[in-house]
């Protein structure tokens, strides 16, 4: 038996990463990018926004929905890009972004970062979020072509390698998405 369930995106890399974390969870489930265009982000938190986007793909297909907000903190850029992340640079391209962060960024040596999720699921019955942190420190330069976003920037506390270099397994059992969403799961087995 199968249990279906929008995620609040459209963005065919995040599915899959969350099909991956979950599937493994939650037999049979089935997850779909929402048939919506993205909803306006204009929440203060990472929660705020996965809610929105949560709420946005509820309403559209009446199915139980998830969707996250995620991003990079850094310390001594206050907390930056943090919210803005995904569209930091004026581009909004990941490469840009991460140039952006880089170049605000060089010669600091106090590199701390960490990388920031909010998972949300909707349904009938209620909303749940969960918010979890991935610590780790910024690279001088990009390295590894796996991931996406900040991943070729972003060296994980107790690694040597970017995330971007990880292999999709091990990001997945580390990743601040990974562990939003597998304390996520329980309650979305729930509902099946």
């Amino acid at each position: 038996m199968s249990m279906r369930v929008v995620v609040g995106t459209k963005n065919a890399h995040k599915v899959l990463e969350l099909q991956r974390i979950l599937e493994g969870l939650i037999p049979g489930l089935v997850l779909e990018p929402s048939p919506e265009d993205s909803p306006v982000e204009d929440g203060d938190t990472f929660s705020a926004n996965a809610l929105i986007k949560a709420r946005a793909a509820f309403r559209s297909t009446g199915r139980p929905a998830i969707a996250d907000d995620s991003g990079l903190e850094v310390r001594w850029l206050q907390g930056r890009p943090g919210i803005f992340s995904a569209r930091y640079a004026e581009s909004g391209v990941d490469a840009d972004n991460t140039a952006k962060v880089l170049s605000e960024m060089a010669g600091v040596e106090d590199r701390a970062a960490a990388f920031v999720c909010a998972a949300a699921l909707v349904h009938e019955g209620g909303e749940v979020v969960i918010e979890k942190r991935w610590e780790g420190s910024l690279a001088q330069e990009p390295a590894g072509s796996g991931g996406f976003g900040y991943d070729p920037v972003f060296i994980p506390d107790g690694y040597l390698v970017t995330s971007a270099e990880l292999t999709a397994e091990e990001k997945d059992s580390l990743s601040h998405r990974g562990q939003a969403f597998r304390a996520l799961a329980p309650a979305l087995a729930a509902l099946g």
